[in-house]
């Protein structure tokens, strides 16, 4: 199928350095024209570059994607050793975190990027009259209540930053934080706009782009995390109810190139092999077509450790190990057919004619196959640097355990396990028992959520929110001071109206 290369034609936004003299710092692509969002062709321009920011925040060494994995409990960092990637290594071992982390200030920058080209866009296309106002807004609003969701579910209480800076001084980019419950009163008023002027997911423009169905779940989502359930149904109910959402029969091909952007897509970034990538024209940090985390998380070789000979999957630089308790989960389940879609265990690889050399980094007995780097998903150029493997940022079977734990918490058992046994049925496992009920059920709701969402950025924040991270977290090292990840230090050095008063607690 062929992809989109996304590209930004301009950046409408003002990226400020952390020097305190502001009046050295220049625009960066500021916008030449005040008629440039006259033209309906511009202003789609400037929609792609916000799936552009998204996905160059997705990808390479500063990655919002592997940022929600790495606290979980079914990942450990990985990597050649324990100061392989250091930004890594410390947000995995909970109590390294530090304010001056660059993993941590590099996503937080491209989220707020990303807001202000939203904003900008937003700013300029209402004050006009394009035939494609309603949709630009719309889509606009999405991508920013997405990015303020991200920024609130890892950091909490945030800047709420609706409109950009007109001069370049540290008055005007002065911000002070907003709580967490304004954050998602404007979350939820974007996604309402959203929701009104986004096209069905049958009558999207190009097949990447946010659909109506996207915004509805997105929203049920935010309600859910609220814990205002009952609210979120209707959401999540309108998106399971629309034929063109629905799960891929074939769990094994959910997060391979045969399925991108297919039914059970939400949203989704994608990638491309044709680029042709080498070690002289591609910046790992910088912004690639092709899926630089595919090879990060790929099973480590070097020549050392593991041999892949009868498998597709292709070696990588280590990170994202699982768990034994991600592979003792499904085993326990009796769950074969989707474990082989996500794990794989040292004796599974063995039975395919691999082996383990020495011991990896982070290494608890197996490796993983969801997102590993694959000789079908590479071609030209050097192979590690152009896998294109989409990420699946956003997934139809997370709206069916949304709304499981839902209606559950409603007490709508019968609707709960409907939906809960829509997962398992694709996953090759029996239906749950029609007595389970309230918190029984929930409990099979929380297992089955850790098994299909293994691997995707859920399961450390879904922990935190049900009051469960400490019980399950603990050995590990986690404390309560890891339910929030610190604001960066940069952020409180250039931003006058933060002080150190205004840190995450325990930071």
């Amino acid at each position: 199928m062929k992809k989109i290369i996304y590209s930004v034609m301009v950046i409408f936004f003002i990226t400020v350095s952390c020097s305190s003299d502001f009046t050295e710092v220049a625009p960066v692509g500021a916008l030449q024209s005040n008629t440039f969002f006259d033209s309906e062709s511009n202003t789609e321009e400037a929609l792609i570059g916000l799936y552009d920011l998204i996905q160059l925040n997705n990808n390479g060494v500063n990655s919002a994607f592997l940022l929600k994995v790495l606290p979980g409990d079914e990942a450990n960092c990985g990597g050649g050793n324990s100061t392989d990637v250091p930004g890594y290594q410390d947000i995995d071992d909970y109590a390294s975190v530090s304010v001056s982390n660059s993993i941590l200030e590099g996503v937080w920058n491209n989220e707020y990027k990303t807001i202000a080209l939203a904003n900008t866009i937003i700013e300029k296309v209402e004050a006009g009259n394009l035939s494609n106002k309603t949709f630009a807004i719309a889509e606009a609003k999405f991508m920013r209540a997405w990015c303020y969701f991200e920024l609130t579910t890892m950091w909490g209480d945030v800047p709420l930053r609706l409109e950009n800076p007109t001069i370049i001084s540290a008055d005007a980019f002065a911000k002070p934080k907003s709580s967490r419950a304004e954050i998602y009163a404007q979350i939820e008023a974007d996604l309402a706009v959203a929701i009104a002027g986004l096209p069905d997911k049958s009558a999207v423009k190009n097949n990447f782009r946010v659909s109506k169905g996207t915004a509805q779940a997105l929203l049920g989502k935010v309600l859910v995390f609220q814990g205002k359930t009952l609210a979120a149904i209707p959401y999540l109910k309108a998106v399971i109810d629309n034929s063109a959402h629905g799960l891929e029969s074939d769990v094994s091909k959910v997060w391979l190139k045969d399925t991108e952007f297919g039914k059970e897509s939400l949203f989704e970034m994608g990638y491309i092999t044709t680029q042709g990538y080498d070690w002289g024209n591609q910046n790992i940090a910088g912004r690639n077509e092709a899926n630089i985390i595919i090879q990060l998380l790929g099973p480590r070789g070097d020549g050392r450790f593991f041999d892949m000979t009868g498998t597709d999957i292709l070696n990588g630089w280590g990170f994202g190990l699982p768990t034994a308790k991600i592979l003792n989960a499904f085993d326990a389940a009796g769950d074969v057919t989707r474990k082989a879609a996500t794990v794989m265990s040292l004796a599974e690889l063995e039975s395919f004619g691999g082996s383990l050399g020495e011991t990896p980094w982070d290494y608890e007995g197996g490796l993983r196959t969801k997102y590993a780097p694959r000789a079908s998903e590479t071609s030209s150029g050097v192979q590690v640097l152009n896998y294109g493997t989409n990420l699946r940022l956003f997934r139809y079977a997370e709206v069916l355990l949304l709304a499981a734990e839902a209606y559950n918490k409603e007490g709508q058992d019968a609707n709960a396990r409907i939906e809960l046994n829509k997962i398992r049925q694709r996953a090759g496992l029996a239906d749950v028992s029609s007595t389970l009920t309230g918190a029984n059920l929930f409990d099979a709701i929380v297992n089955e959520k850790f098994l299909e969402l293994a691997f995707e950025g859920q399961r450390f924040w879904d922990l935190v929110r049900w009051g469960r991270a400490n019980a399950e977290l603990s050995s590990k090292g986690y404390t309560s001071k890891n339910n929030l990840y610190p604001i960066p230090a940069s952020e409180i050095a250039k931003n006058k109206a933060l002080t150190i008063a205004d840190q995450n607690p325990g930071y």
